[in-house]
């Protein structure tokens, strides 16, 4: 994180925005090495910028899956920062790496879907209960 507060200041709000998403290697295939994370990692942050979003962090798992820490402005969707690196990177590691081709079927690297879950400073749980109060002691 940039700061401590992780609030970050934009032009017509303040936002802390964060996201957990996890996507699979079609078929669970076990093709991203660490040679490839690194060049994931590198390809990550410069799609982010170039998109406008930040990747906080990244990490391969298994060789078969990825997860990645990011944050970005409220009108950005998560859906777009999804499609963002899984496009871009499925398109750029299958031409750096065509080893990989031989490993899948259909030249597809990733699996369509995946996870992905809001992170904040705040537990739910808190949360519900400083809405509950609002309306009370008023």
């Amino acid at each position: 994180m940039k700061n401590k507060s992780r609030l970050t200041h934009a032009r017509t709000c303040v936002y802390n925005v964060h996201y957990h998403i996890v996507w699979t290697v079609k078929y669970r295939r076990k093709v991203l090495t660490e040679e490839i994370e690194k060049y994931l990692n590198d390809l990550f942050q410069n799609i982010a910028k170039d998109k406008e979003f930040e990747v906080i962090m990244m990490e391969v798992a298994e060789q078969d899956h990825i997860h990645v820490f990011a944050s970005a402005h409220p009108k950005i969707a998560p859906s777009y920062i999804v499609k963002m690196l899984k496009g871009i990177s499925g398109r750029r590691l299958l031409m750096d790496f065509p080893e990989i081709k031989e490993k899948l079927w259909k030249g597809k690297l990733w699996n369509p879907s995946f996870y992905l879950e809001t992170v904040g400073s705040t537990s739910e749980e808190s949360m519900e209960k400083y809405i509950e109060n609002q309306n009370k002691g008023g």
